[in-house]
């Protein structure tokens, strides 16, 4: 493959900065947190309904005993660790409270959503 002299590199005029403090990253975790939790409930209880079943025993048995309000209260009651501990921690580092919560949420969501899409 020849180039023809193209310089195939991006060049900036100058360096392009975003400025992300540790309140607005934290900001932005907690909303991920939230979409996550909506998201892992949701796809959780559609799972449910088109057959699938829960592979953590914990939520299972949560959900065999309580439905959605035994669910529920295991999302609060992780939250409210997550709030409980946050204050423990320098504020620097408060945000991996709620990207300790949203990372595995998000990809519970993410798995859920593969498994639906091979049943539906």
């Amino acid at each position: 493959m020849s180039s023809d002299g193209a310089d195939a590199r991006l060049r900036l005029e100058r360096p392009v900065e975003i400025a992300v403090t540790p309140a607005r990253l934290e900001r932005g975790l907690w909303v991920l947190v939230a979409l996550s939790l909506v998201g892992d409930i949701a796809t959780t209880f559609v799972g449910l309904h088109l057959g699938l079943t829960e592979s953590n025993p914990v939520a299972n048995s949560a959900i065999d005993g309580y439905g959605l309000g035994g669910m529920l209260a295991l999302k609060a009651a992780a939250v409210g660790v997550g709030l409980a501990c946050r204050p423990l921690l320098p504020r620097p580092y408060r945000s991996i409270v709620p990207a300790g919560l949203a990372l595995p949420w998000t990809v519970a969501t993410m798995l859920n959503l593969a498994l639906i899409a091979t049943v539906v």
